[in-house]
């Protein structure tokens, strides 16, 4: 077997439609575009979700919902996970930064400190927003919230 023995399988190779070449041709006359009509005419662009006059999916389908602009995405983190980090670095002071090392946070986002758990030291904390209760609880062990 040689290169120049080797041809495509038969049936796989077509020759293409020649469109608009005269009566005998059989593709002459209209060009397959049928008789008039707007896909008849050069220019023509179907619109979009155009359905024929149909109305269209779009429009067929309820709107739904709402998204407040001024809704904040929180990082929650709890008084339990804020025990184990000042056990584990013995700090006395967390705060962004301690909680982006400790892998606790790995986006921009703002942080939010909730009461699940229970606190054990005295700790001063640093957050964007802090639940009543975590408010509470830390203040209770001696500890101080700072809002950033």
């Amino acid at each position: 077997m040689k290169l120049n023995n080797l041809h495509p399988a038969k049936g796989a190779v077509h020759s293409r439609r020649r469109i608009g070449r005269g009566p005998g041709s059989g593709l002459g006359g209209t060009s397959t575009r049928g008789h008039k009509g707007a896909k008849a005419r050069s220019g023509y662009k179907k619109k979009i979700g155009f359905e024929g006059g149909q109305m269209p999916l779009q429009r067929r389908v309820p709107k739904a919902g709402f998204k407040n602009i001024n809704h904040k995405e929180y990082n929650v983190i709890n008084l339990s996970t804020i025990q184990k980090i000042v056990e584990k670095r013995g700090l006395t002071e967390i705060g962004i930064i301690e909680f982006r090392e400790s892998g606790v946070i790995k986006d921009k986002r703002l942080i939010k400190i909730l009461a699940n758990g229970d606190l054990k030291v005295k700790v001063n904390v640093e957050a964007h927003a802090f639940s009543k209760a975590a408010e509470d609880a830390i203040r209770a062990m001696g500890g101080s919230i700072s809002i950033i």
